[in-house]
């Protein structure tokens, strides 16, 4: 069968996911599936995106909506508009959709409105809390698609807990969606560039960490960096730890979130923060150097999703700036903490792993062949 598919990346972890499905589809499914990918320009600063299209070696996006950044409905809506223009002159067998973000939602949107079908790739995955954009998105998304591929058993039950059916009926539909347990496409990639990350060595020596223990720490999601309360309580958190366990803490920052230490942060703080000589505030890191620092630090803080995961994967414990997370197989395994922006909280977690860190990492993200059995499943199911 000659399927064609057209995949929606816009946001830099969809970029990163994408490039696991695509070589399975080079190597393995080339006379047999015909991607088309779209870039909607959700994230377009030159390395939150395109460095990644090089770095990683993913096939050049097709079509780019270049929608850049604006409020939730005004971005969403321009990304509809694109992608429907795009799947009523593809045709495809498939929309290709990654996680919850607005170009999931939007692809989603189009592709149900056009009676394509849809596969939802991190399919079923949920914090439980319906103020975070990101929720609604996944579970608007779930509830349009026809395949949908859970990287957790979590995932996987939580969908049959919302009515979806376990029996498998071909050709699926969004009348008669076909659900799996498939493990996870990042760790796919996450076993596939460990190595190759290895050749960016330089970058732990440019900033002093190549031959010491160090923290990574990521912070992005909106609620933190723009509620000036949790900024600080995060920051002066971190400022505490680094100090108490004399550990360098490195932190590759966005540029709009670096913009924002100044303004949100308390004067008396700020100065703490850039005076203290274990706190390194850089650039964005590609994935390629983060793959390495996160192999390489001692502990990790992070509101990140994926680097939940990616700590994970490469046994390291993480402390977690949100009051939930959509991955709670980690907590339960005894590997990461949830802390919210809470100071103490955060300090008595670092402490905590410190003195007690983690010990087993149990196997929750599947074989590192997701991509594999997803093209095998959307070749059986169409």
């Amino acid at each position: 069968m000659n399927l064609k598919i057209v995949t929606i990346i816009g946001a830099r972890p969809q970029i990163i996911k994408a490039a696991a499905l695509s070589r399975a589809i080079s190597s393995q499914f080339s006379d047999q599936i015909q991607e088309i990918i779209v870039h909607t320009g959700q994230h377009y600063d030159e390395n939150m995106s395109e460095v990644f299209f090089s770095e990683l070696n993913i096939p050049r996006p097709h079509y780019n909506l270049n929608v850049g950044s604006a409020s939730h409905g005004l971005q969403t809506a321009r990304m509809i508009e694109g992608i429907e223009k795009i799947l009523v002159s593809e045709k495809p067998d498939y929309l290709v959709v990654y996680g919850d973000t607005n170009s999931t939602l939007a692809g989603a949107v189009a592709a149900a409105k056009l009676h394509v079908r849809i596969v939802h790739i991190e399919a079923g995955l949920r914090s439980f809390n319906k103020s975070m954009p990101e929720e609604i998105n996944r579970i608007l998304c779930d509830h349009c698609s026809s395949l949908l591929f859970s990287p957790t058993t979590t995932g996987y039950n939580n969908l049959l807990n919302e009515g979806f059916p376990t029996e498998l009926k071909r050709p699926a539909n969004a009348d008669h969606p076909a659900i799996f347990h498939c493990g996870d496409i990042m760790y796919d990639n996450s076993l596939h560039f460990a190595g190759i990350a290895e050749s960016k060595q330089h970058y732990l020596s440019e900033h002093g960490i190549d031959n010491q223990d160090f923290i990574l720490c990521t912070i992005h999601r909106n609620n933190n960096t723009d509620e000036s309360a949790r900024l600080n309580a995060i920051f002066s958190a971190l400022h505490k730890i680094t100090l108490e366990l004399k550990t360098c803490l490195l932190l590759p920052l966005h540029p709009r979130t670096s913009k924002l230490l100044e303004h949100n942060l308390s004067p008396e703080l700020y100065q703490k923060v850039t005076g203290n000589p274990y706190i390194r505030i850089v650039p964005p890191a590609s994935f390629l150097e983060m793959i390495l620092l996160e192999k390489r630090a001692s502990m990790v803080i992070t509101d990140s999703g994926g680097v939940q995961k990616e700590a994970y994967f490469f046994k390291k414990p993480c402390i977690i700036l949100r009051p939930e997370t959509e991955w709670t197989e980690i907590i339960d395994a005894g590997a990461a903490l949830l802390t919210d922006a809470d100071e103490q909280r955060i300090i008595k977690a670092a402490r905590y792993f410190r003195d007690s860190p983690p010990q087993q990492y149990p196997d929750i993200f599947g074989d590192g062949k997701a991509a594999d059995f997803i093209c095998q499943q959307m070749l059986a199911f169409a």
